[in-house]
């Protein structure tokens, strides 16, 4: 192991600036520092230990600790539906999920957002979004976002609207979830089930073009609600379907 990081410390050496070289350094540092601070460690929770416990090993949902187990649901959902990314694409607060999934497909990236960002492209509000142009984008990637609308049926309508004839919108939503601390900035006002997320888009997409999904079960509920990450549980176990414990609800809704 640490003959591989001494040969890759070295290639990065020889064809990196030394300010960058250092920089990288730096952060590595900090990450190793970072997963010694980590209580309980990574690979040493048990599940028994999960309840006997009244407070989560991790109250960022897992982040602090590796991949949260939402995010893989999410990226699966994504991955599936990847040729729907194409043409004019819009994502929120960042593109990440527009050139991971879309690649050579995209013609351009639009980023929408409340408030200035360093990706933001488009300053708005989707429950009041008159500035953008109606029948605009072949794709809306739109993942853990409506829960911190209030407003839900404004938002779909200026969804549907900006949508090109043809476009889709990729939705995803949180089922059974804890409050994460971002809620002290952006209020949490909704949790969904599939049923509430389906009325609430084919309110105003055709029925017929709407199709949504839970993904979950009873073990990667309490894991998430714990905080545990995606290393630290078995993958195959994840996969397995209990639509009584959805973790995630996505949509899929074609205009």
């Amino acid at each position: 192991m640490y003959s591989v990081q001494r040969t890759v410390a070295a290639v990065l050496k020889a064809v990196l600036p030394d300010a960058m070289v250092r920089r990288l350094q730096l952060r590595w540092k900090q990450a190793a520092i970072r997963r010694l601070l980590i209580w309980p460690p990574i690979g040493t929770v048990a599940s028994h230990d999960l309840l006997r416990r009244t407070t989560p090993i991790s109250r960022e949902y897992g982040a602090d600790r590796g991949t949260t187990i939402d995010r893989y649901y999410i990226e699966s959902f994504l991955s599936r539906h990847s040729g729907d990314v194409r043409g004019t694409v819009l994502e929120v607060h960042n593109d990440t999920y527009t050139q991971r999934f879309g690649k050579e497909r995209v013609t351009r990236s639009e980023v929408l957002s409340i408030s200035p960002g360093s990706k933001v492209t488009i300053i708005a509000d989707l429950t009041s979004a008159d500035h953008i142009p109606s029948n605009t984008f072949n794709c809306i990637i739109l993942t853990q976002t409506l829960q911190y609308i209030y407003d839900l049926p404004a938002a779909a309508a200026t969804i549907h609207r900006i949508l090109a004839h043809g476009g889709v919108l990729l939705a995803t939503v949180p089922g059974i979830c804890c409050l994460g601390p971002e809620v002290t900035v952006w209020p949490c006002y909704w949790g969904f089930r599939p049923a509430s997320l389906r009325k609430l888009i084919t309110d105003v997409f055709p029925e017929r073009s709407v199709s949504v999904e839970s993904a979950g079960n009873v073990l990667a509920a309490v894991a998430f609600l714990h905080g545990l990450a995606l290393e630290e549980v078995n993958r195959a176990a994840l996969d397995a379907h209990d639509s009584a414990y959805p973790v995630i609800v996505s949509v899929r809704a074609v205009k």
